[in-house]
């Protein structure tokens, strides 16, 4: 009898921040895809914001995979946009990366996705946690992923926004008062194992984690003129900037001899300790989920874009190794 039949769960996922570890979400949306696990729902906060930005626009993340595992993230440094004018309002202004995202996602506002989602800021004056769900989606990500001090803080209405994983890492409560009845989360943010360094590839590898189909087929043409087209137009800031720090450096660093070469950068040293505050509230975020699942990203350093592959593969297997126990919950 349908009296009798059991109601569907409205499932909604939360992804948390993490930087370059984040970018085990696509591994994870990936996964549930391919076992026809429903999202309904979606909250993302800092790089949360981006992967689930690009899965809610039509509902699927391949896109997205692909530019990550083929884009060369040393070419993307140099859309970086650094602002002598505002460098104590932040290290980076953040135009051209606005310029990028919407490029990446689109030009598109949250009432044309496919699947709602709600992005997670933190408000710079109030500390208040800020949920926004309409408008620009490319410059409500923007101001998810401001880290404060490396970028400018954005201006949203008559409010600044800075980065969401600040107030909440993990926004399994959201997802809740969006309407989610089951919600599954995905926490990057982990204790670290003993650090290790590791160079970027020196030349691009072969990916086969992608399906062949994938490989035969190049980055958008799209986004690869968006993205030369947007370094030529920085290429003067950058090698102004560029001339600055080299002097600067060559000021303070006389003895560089006496630096051990492993010593964190500022940027790194920045998004660390953020990481570091975030874990604890992670944690106690997870433990309002229905299900949490943990890709080892422990190992993967917050700026270590290049290593895509690795973190996709994470989340892939994180979300495979619990897809039976989460089939039966659901």
């Amino acid at each position: 009898m349908k009296f009798f039949e059991k109601k569907k769960s409205k499932i909604g996922l939360a992804l948390g921040s993490g930087a370059a570890r984040g970018l085990a979400h696509i591994g994870v949306l990936k996964a549930l895809k391919e076992n026809n696990i429903p999202i309904d729902l979606l909250a993302g906060s800092s790089m949360g914001a981006l992967v689930g930005a690009c899965y809610a626009r039509k509902g699927d993340i391949a896109d997205f995979e692909e530019m990550i595992l083929k884009v060369d993230f040393k070419q993307l440094l140099q859309l970086a946009d650094p602002n002598l004018a505002l460098m104590f309002k932040g290290f980076i202004h953040g135009q051209k990366v606005k310029k990028l995202l919407r490029a990446i996602i689109g030009d598109i506002e949250f009432k044309d996705l496919k699947i709602p989602l709600v992005i997670v800021a933190t408000d710079v004056d109030t500390g208040e946690e800020i949920r926004i769900k309409e408008g620009s989606v490319a410059e409500a990500v923007r101001a998810s992923t401001s880290i404060p001090a490396i970028f400018t803080p954005v201006k949203f209405k008559s409010r600044f926004l800075m980065d969401g994983g600040i107030i909440n890492p993990v926004p399994v409560n959201v997802v809740k008062d969006m309407g989610a009845t089951f919600v599954i989360a995905c926490n990057v943010i982990h204790k670290r194992l003993k650090r290790k360094y590791t160079e970027p590839p020196a030349k691009k590898q072969k990916n086969s984690f992608l399906t062949k189909a994938q490989i035969k087929n190049a980055t958008p043409a799209a986004l690869n003129n968006k993205i030369s087209m947007l370094i030529q137009e920085n290429k003067d800031k950058i090698q102004s900037f560029q001339k600055f720090m080299d002097t600067f450096k060559a000021k303070v660093y006389k003895e560089t001899q006496k630096i051990d070469p492993n010593t964190p950068n500022l940027f790194d040293t920045i998004i660390q300790a953020f990481y570091i505050m975030e874990y604890e509230i992670a944690e106690l975020k997870g433990l309002e989920a229905d299900f949490t699942i943990f890709p080892d990203t422990r190992n993967i350093a917050s700026l270590e874009f290049y290593r895509g592959k690795e973190a996709i593969l994470e989340g892939y297997k994180a979300t495979e190794e619990i897809i039976s126990n989460l089939q039966k919950l659901i």
